[in-house]
């Protein structure tokens, strides 16, 4: 049995490389892969969204913009074409759920490095206090690196119609008539066709996790 054995042992090795070989591709043949969902204004809770917007079910994507970064330089939406990137709205000031935020962005800030075209996003929602000055000592603080991460500031009624009628993620504050915005713990997703594929807990460890796994994806489809 011994010298049976010994005499097909290079076939087997073969043989069985091959069943594994085989094996392993029926099992990705039947295990359906992730597909991202491409959001619409009507998918989204109405409280974060204009109502001029809110019963528009296709070809949403992301508005055109211009703010001023840390640096003081204007960055729009074009500089991040042909990038996936992970947006949010926050204020420097904020002493409840950003902080958390920041901190979790900075983990997929160090996520992305060894990416290519990936890029993070926050604009403030104050930024009549959170001056290119105050962003350049907060993303220094934070260990911001503006290579991958932009922190922008501008016309507050501007950054208001971006969050609500593109983005989707802040409420109006009814109190008031001065744009005001109550942010949400959201990051938002954007692929590089600047649609919105996914929203998540910018607060949460586990939807952070998810967000690194749906960035794979997404650079995996272009790839």
């Amino acid at each position: 049995m011994y010298k049976i054995i010994h005499k097909y042992k290079l076939f087997l090795a073969i043989f069985t490389s091959i069943a594994f070989v085989i094996l392993y591709l029926f099992y990705n043949a039947l295990t359906p892969k992730k597909k991202l969902p491409i959001f619409q204004p009507n998918d989204v809770n109405n409280e974060l969204v204009d109502s001029s917007i809110q019963h528009v079910k296709r070809f949403h994507k992301i508005k055109s913009f211009e703010f001023l970064n840390q640096n003081g330089e204007i960055i729009s939406e074009k500089d991040y074409d042909g990038f996936v990137y992970v947006a949010d709205f926050f204020f420097t000031t904020c002493p409840s759920i950003c902080p958390i935020m920041t901190d979790n962005m900075l983990k997929i800030q160090n996520y992305i490095k060894d990416k290519k075209k990936v890029k993070l996003l926050s604009f403030s929602v104050t930024p009549e206090i959170d001056s290119v000055q105050v962003l350049k000592e907060y993303s220094i603080e934070k260990g911001v690196d503006d290579k991958y991460w932009n922190l922008l500031t501008g016309d507050k009624s501007k950054i208001y119609s971006l969050a609500r009628k593109s983005f989707l993620v802040v409420k109006e504050n009814a109190e008031s008539n001065s744009h005001d915005m109550i942010h949400t713990e959201n990051f938002v997703l954007v692929d590089r066709e600047k649609r919105i594929r996914g929203f998540y807990n910018g607060t949460d460890d586990e939807d952070i996790e998810v967000l690194k796994e749906d960035i794979d994806i997404l650079i995996e489809g272009y790839n």
